[in-house]
């Protein structure tokens, strides 16, 4: 798998490499300066969507941390490094999730629970997209005239709508994780590290609970939807400053195509190459200068990684400290 993160991600790069001195290095950079050094203030503005996101993984744990040890401000960090992981390494988007677990357990010590809230969380995540993706499409067929290839991409996303609704019956009917841990124990043995960590019939009875809870469920999809939405401010804001202004729904059609192909190319490190090739197209179908295209994605790119490295680095930190607590311990024995 590693192997294959790492060919996609050089593949990734090449792609955008090339698109870039195809359309001209100094011609982008021309419309990037004109942004400025107001373009990093899209940094502290993504802050606006992982506080909502973060919000709606607060409501899911609810029943898991009665006394709110963990608060809003640590599960939003927690949320920075599960993005920063799963955007910014060959994880194959599952790397945040193991990390948001392990470090949820710093205020959290039921790992079951937890493991539990970040799994119904993925589900709900996956509808929320749908939503928004759906909703994207909307806003390009209302911008564009010719709206056919518009309409094709949303009856794409209501045939693969099955995909969701079938993780979320099998979380709910077929014992999931149950069936993952004896797969383990014939894979690596009884006595094996990893099969001690399942707990798997806790572990579905836990998720069964959190989807009856409907109140909860719907609480949690509708924060998400929400920050999915505000992520639209930065590309709005971004093209304002780079001098091509464009009304917020058309806005809001770049981002949430581009989070579609981002999930869809999840396979693709960080999206290299994926992410700029479908703001270029999206932003030349709403009638963009192919350079001012090029030029957001680049500022979207810049932005993950002045947000994301932060975020990965905080976590090392906090890793390093808990290693050398663990010695300490150890050394006092």
């Amino acid at each position: 798998m590693k192997r294959i993160a790492y060919l996609t991600g050089l593949l990734g790069l090449l792609a955008l490499t090339a698109l870039v001195v195809h359309e001209g290095i100094s011609d982008i950079a021309t419309v990037m300066a004109q942004g400025g050094w107001l373009l990093l203030l899209l940094v502290p503005l993504h802050a606006l969507p992982l506080l909502l996101d973060a919000q709606g993984w607060r409501v899911l744990l609810t029943s898991a941390d009665p006394d709110e040890k963990a608060g809003l401000g640590f599960l939003w960090w927690v949320a920075t490094v599960r993005e920063a992981v799963n955007r910014l390494l060959p994880t194959m988007s599952i790397g945040g999730e193991l990390v948001g677990v392990r470090l949820s357990r710093l205020r959290i010590h039921d790992t079951t629970a937890v493991t539990a809230s970040i799994v119904v969380e993925v589900m709900i995540t996956l509808f929320a997209q749908y939503l928004f993706s759906a909703l994207g499409v909307l806003m390009l067929i209302a911008a564009l005239q010719d709206s056919g290839q518009a309409w094709i991409i949303l009856a794409g996303l209501a045939l693969s709508l099955p995909v969701p609704v079938a993780f979320a019956l099998s979380l709910r009917h077929t014992g999931l994780f149950e069936k993952l841990e004896g797969a383990a124990r014939k894979l690596f043995g009884e006595d094996h590290r990893i099969v001690a960590m399942i707990d798997g019939a806790r572990l579905d009875a836990q998720i069964r609970a959190l989807n009856r809870r409907r109140r909860e469920l719907l609480a949690a999809l509708g924060w998400q939807f929400v920050g999915l939405v505000s992520g639209t401010l930065e590309i709005w804001f971004a093209l304002m400053l780079l001098g091509h202004p464009v009304p917020f729904w058309q806005a809001m059609a770049i981002e949430a195509l581009t989070q579609a192909v981002r999930h869809v190319a999840f396979f693709v490190p960080a999206g290299l190459g994926v992410q700029e090739a479908v703001v270029l197209l999206l932003g030349q179908a709403l009638g963009m200068d192919a350079h001012v295209s090029l030029a957001l994605a680049l500022v979207k790119r810049a932005r993950e990684i002045l947000f994301g490295v932060p975020a990965l680095l905080s976590w090392q930190w906090v890793e390093l400290r808990r290693w050398r607590r663990g010695v300490a311990e150890s050394a006092a024995r």
